[in-house]
């Protein structure tokens, strides 16, 4: 038992490592500095679930947790965004705004701990969702490359995504109480988006799922309140 109750911490510190490497990979394998965000998210799903399962939860792990996300989903795609822009820019001071999206990620980290109004849904852009949208621009198509991997686009993406990591709308939590089709249709629609983008894109799809996400959380909330 006293074994167990080191898991949780043991996946997180996993997590972290990932992120170390992803960052020491970033200058020069892009590609595989995503695959390091992949294995993070992998591990920052199971701390949590095990930390339920083996019901060993503990406020050293919950701050454990958010300082693994700060290097995972925050500086690792900060520096990723750095070289982009660094390479694709005229200017030569652009590239530091790049730091935007590691501040601003920490933030939300900060906020979602004080806030205990997130259970159910996320208020703001939540870090490993936006880690994978950026360092998964790697894969979009050759066209949409040449499209995206401009420095004015890269900039712009980095001012935006930094700002909904931090902003006051409300996105779904995929956690399911059931797997009844009532009261989670948002949640079915989106996974079904998903595997429909995942099929025709593969790897070039988590941009674009990220930003389903983003879409269907803001029409189902509209939709949701005329309702009300």
């Amino acid at each position: 038992m006293n074994f167990l109750r080191h898991v949780p911490n043991a996946l997180t510190s996993a997590n972290l490592i990932c992120g170390c490497l992803g960052i020491l990979s970033v200058f020069n394998y892009p590609i595989e500095s995503a695959y390091f965000v992949w294995a993070a998210c992998v591990f920052d799903f199971f701390d949590g679930f095990a930390a339920r399962i083996l019901k060993v939860s503990s406020p050293i792990g919950k701050e454990l947790d958010s300082l693994a996300d700060v290097v995972s989903f925050g500086v690792l795609p900060a520096m990723a965004m750095y070289c982009w822009i660094e390479q694709n820019a005229e200017s030569g001071w652009m590239q530091y705004l790049a730091i935007m999206i590691a501040v601003f990620s920490a933030l939300r980290l900060a906020k979602f701990n004080i806030d205990e109004n997130q259970s159910d849904s996320f208020i703001g852009l939540p870090t490993p969702a936006n880690a994978l949208f950026l360092t998964g621009l790697v894969f979009l198509p050759e066209s949409l490359r040449m499209v995206v991997f401009t420095g004015p686009v890269l900039i712009g993406i980095t001012i935006v995504f930094s700002l909904l990591l931090v902003s006051p709308i409300h996105l779904f939590a995929l956690k399911f109480k059931s797997f009844n089709w009532q009261g989670n249709e948002v949640r079915f629609a989106f996974l079904a988006m998903a595997l429909f983008l995942i099929v025709f894109f593969q790897a070039g799809a988590l941009p674009f799922i990220i930003l389903s996400y983003i879409v269907i959380s803001l029409v189902s909330r509209v939709f949701g309140g005329r309702k009300k």
